[in-house]
């Protein structure tokens, strides 16, 4: 399509300079693709700094994706909310469990023992989805399964993972992230979206009950 010649171009949308705007979109891109920046990672921490200076830039810009971006100075970090349920994470149902209990680990550390940092082994993990969330289920996700599922949560700046050998012995770190990006008012809460997931219907069960429902509709 061509452009009128005749009526001149509009304003920019944000009067910056060069070099602001190119910081602007790498920490916007930056959040999109990941939820978070960590000023503390040494890859990380010149793109903070800026984001700090002018966070008034980037709240607004994002505002104008769905994303409600927070700043905690202490643990120089920086961290977008989605607004829009269209811009969450759609996730397997394993993988929902898993980070489900790493929010619980993650709360009982902290509320309960004053944890500051708050770290596992995946062998301690597969033994919480036990005990917690997956009693009644024969098996567990596979290891390459897990193995997924982990690195999915770490590439959104959930956790870290330090791979070992055995796998079991993995160390995990649960980041402050995880619980601002699955919130729960309190324990109360978790354990009734827990629930949900220990016994998941599946599909052709909601579909039976409809079809029964239609009939006697119907009679």
């Amino acid at each position: 399509m061509n452009a009128d010649l005749n009526n001149p171009a509009p304003a920019a949308l944000l009067q910056l300079a060069e070099a602001d705007r190119s910081r602007l979109g790498e920490a916007l891109q930056e959040l999109l693709a990941r939820g978070s920046i960590f000023g503390l990672e040494s890859a990380d921490g010149e793109l903070y700094a800026w984001c700090r200076q002018n966070f008034h830039w980037l709240r607004e810009v994002a505002a104008l994706c769905g994303l409600a971006v927070g700043m905690e100075h202490e643990s120089r970090l920086i961290q977008a909310v989605p607004q829009q349920a269209k811009l969450t994470l759609r996730l397997r149902q394993d993988a929902t469990t898993v980070l489900l209990a790493l929010w619980y680990e993650y709360d009982t550390q902290v509320r309960d023992h004053g944890m500051s940092q708050v770290r596992l082994t995946v062998e301690q993990l597969n033994q919480l989805l036990k005990e917690k969330l997956l009693p009644d289920l024969k098996s567990q996700p596979s290891p390459a399964r897990m193995v997924e599922i982990l690195r999915q949560a770490q590439r959104f700046n959930l956790i870290r993972l330090d791979p070992a050998e055995p796998f079991e012995q993995s160390q995990i770190e649960v980041l402050k992230t995880l619980p601002r990006v699955i919130q729960f008012n309190d324990l109360a809460e978790w354990t009734k979206t827990a629930d949900l997931h220990k016994n998941p219907r599946s599909v052709s069960d909601v579909e039976s009950e409809a079809a029964a429902g239609d009939e006697e509709a119907q009679t």
